[in-house]
């Protein structure tokens, strides 16, 4: 089952602080919903495991991520695949574009995911919901990495 979805945040952040942080190990485990373990494997690789839940199925996913097509500090492509077990295989890839405005950065994606096993059984509404409140949920915390702080 494949899906693709698009979406922008804007930042209120330099472009090239947005830029570094898209390529800190440690900002990108706190950003993705369920990390449990996000490193860095060779210079544009890493290792990760991640728990996610949709519909009844919930499955711990270990996969590889890679950075590629990688325009500092304009913006990459971050592809991974992961696999979940008996709950299925999920992999895709997102196209990252960083372009400055209103004094901070725009950040725009386009993702694209295909999802196989238990987990494509599930149904295209429950599966699209759940990928768009993950990608939803990932920007918004890196969106909070820039936020300043409340207090």
């Amino acid at each position: 089952m494949a899906m693709t979805m698009t979406g922008e945040y804007q930042l209120a952040a330099p472009r090239q602080a947005v830029w570094e942080k898209l390529n800190d190990a440690e900002t990108l485990k706190v950003c993705i919903p369920g990390c449990e373990t996000f490193e860095r494997t060779a210079d544009n690789e890493f290792q990760a495991v991640a728990i996610t839940k949709i519909g009844p199925v919930k499955a711990k996913f270990k996969g590889k991520v890679t950075l590629s097509d990688l325009d500092p500090p304009n913006g990459y492509r971050i592809s991974g695949q992961g696999d979940g077990g008996v709950a299925g295989f999920a992999k895709g890839g997102a196209t990252v574009a960083l372009t400055e405005k209103d004094g901070g950065t725009l950040l725009s994606y386009n993702v694209e995911a295909q999802i196989g096993g238990k987990l494509a059984q599930l149904g295209q509404r429950l599966i699209n919901g759940a990928a768009k409140k993950t990608a939803d949920e990932f920007f918004k915390n890196f969106a909070a990495v820039f936020a300043p702080p409340s207090g």
